[in-house]
């Protein structure tokens, strides 16, 4: 059991990071993402490619992965900036699937087989230095320090004029573009935020599985992280990490399940899906503002100093 929550813990904090990353893009800004999990994949596989195939130390890695991701983000943010949310969450998907299409077809040089084979043997960092007992503390502690500069990193962002400017840009383009913000200029950006973030969480996953597949990013990885922004609270980080540690609780516990009810292992990985969306659906009928609400600030007038 207490491999079972270290396994937990971590796997929460790398969802985490990814799902403050969505929380960034659409919680604060309003960008319907369909294709995030594109980030996870860049921010994967290019933290495997430097670390196993260049031999480049893990923190290189990890740096690559963001610097990937971010830069996919901008580049499918340039022609759709201007976009409309269902056109934006089109685009975004259909991006996500090239990305993951181009991995599955594409096999990488060397002994390690890529393609739809997957790749195998990626090096976990700092693992000579620790047992076998103890590394899974570590790279546990490795995940939180992550988390927790994320998470430092987003809430600073939002308390900015940056996010003020971002909360505008969620009710509509009329304020901001009469304040005379560049509104296509702040999406590019926050979704090279969010992409570079989504990069670290992928490398992080690669490193800690040690192994990653095509099948592994699905379209059905971004909607998980989406039901945890949604279930959480959209705009509200704190909310994120609740919905995230929720839905992952839920999500990897029901695995005991097949102890205890007489159905098969498909029928059971199933029905948590059904689960999950039952529960999606009832969080927008009666807390369509999530568990944790997003706290929004009231301005009014200064009151005079007292003399």
């Amino acid at each position: 059991m207490s491999e079972f929550l270290v396994y937990l813990a971590t796997m929460s904090g790398i969802y985490g990071i990814l799902s403050l990353s969505l929380n960034l893009q659409y919680g604060l800004t309003g960008l319907a993402n369909f294709g995030h999990v594109a980030f996870f994949m860049l921010g994967a596989y290019t933290s495997t490619i430097l670390v196993l195939l260049a031999q480049l130390p893990f923190p290189l890695g990890l740096l690559g992965g963001a610097l990937a991701a971010a830069l996919f983000g901008g580049l499918i943010a340039l022609p759709t900036a201007n976009l409309q949310q269902d056109y934006w969450a089109i685009t975004t998907l259909a991006a996500a699937e090239i990305v993951r299409l181009v991995f599955l077809n594409q096999p990488l040089k060397g002994p390690y087989v890529g393609a739809s084979f997957g790749v195998g043997g990626i090096p976990q960092p700092w693992r000579q230095a620790f047992s076998a007992a103890t590394y899974p503390y570590f790279y546990l502690a490795l995940v939180l320090a992550c988390l927790l500069a994320t998470y430092a990193v987003v809430s600073w962002l939002a308390r900015m004029p940056f996010g003020r400017t971002l909360r505008a840009i969620r009710e509509g383009d009329a304020v901001p573009l009469a304040l005379g913000k560049n509104v296509g200029r702040f999406r590019v950006k926050v979704m090279m935020l969010g992409g570079a973030l989504g990069g670290v969480a992928g490398s992080l996953f690669a490193h800690y599985n040690a192994f990653i597949d095509p099948y592994y990013f699905l379209p059905l990885e971004t909607f998980l992280v989406w039901a945890m922004v949604l279930l959480g609270g959209c705009g509200n980080h704190l909310g994120a990490l609740l919905g995230t540690v929720t839905v992952l609780a839920f999500y990897h516990s029901t695995r005991f399940l097949k102890d205890y009810l007489p159905l098969p292992s498909q029928t059971l990985a199933s029905l948590r899906m059904v689960v999950i969306g039952v529960l999606i659906i009832l969080v927008v009928l009666f807390l369509p503002q999530g568990l944790l609400p997003e706290r929004k600030r009231r301005y009014g007038p200064r009151r005079p100093a007292r003399s």
